[in-house]
């Protein structure tokens, strides 16, 4: 890492935390993000006004708990930290009231190379990115 990129990275603190590679169907139309079924009991059992922190800023998403996803504000995320397919986020666990959760998100860009691109379909879950 250079530039000053070694402050884009820390060590987990140890929360509950769940990482998702993405693929097209995050980062474009529809821009759906479900959270995995490991979490969901955790989360509040109402829709919950959500805080997604990184670096020093901070995005405002709803987390629809019936779909366990989040609203298409998160493509405002997305857009604002130029995600693209293959990158990969680290969603923290920080705080998780009945009115208000926050995940401390961790960015790692994706520098796949162009043949393992072609790879990657994401339309569902049940099409993992398989490195041969």
């Amino acid at each position: 890492m250079s530039g000053g990129q070694e402050d884009d990275y820390w060590p987990l603190s140890g929360k509950p935390f769940f990482d998702v590679i993405l693929t097209k169907s995050h980062v474009q139309p529809r821009y759906n993000l479900f959270i995995p079924s490991r979490m969901h009991s955790l989360l509040p059992s109402q829709d919950t006004q959500t805080v997604l922190a990184y670096k020093d800023k901070t995005w405002n998403v709803m987390l629809y708990t019936k779909t366990k996803r989040f609203d298409y504000s998160w493509k405002q995320f997305v857009d604002d930290n130029h995600l693209k397919a293959g990158d990969a986020c680290v969603f923290e666990l920080m705080e998780c009231l009945s009115t208000k959760v926050t995940f401390k998100v961790q960015i790692l860009r994706s520098d796949f190379p162009a043949e393992l691109l072609g790879k990657i379909s994401g339309e569902t879950a049940g099409a993992p990115i398989v490195i041969e």
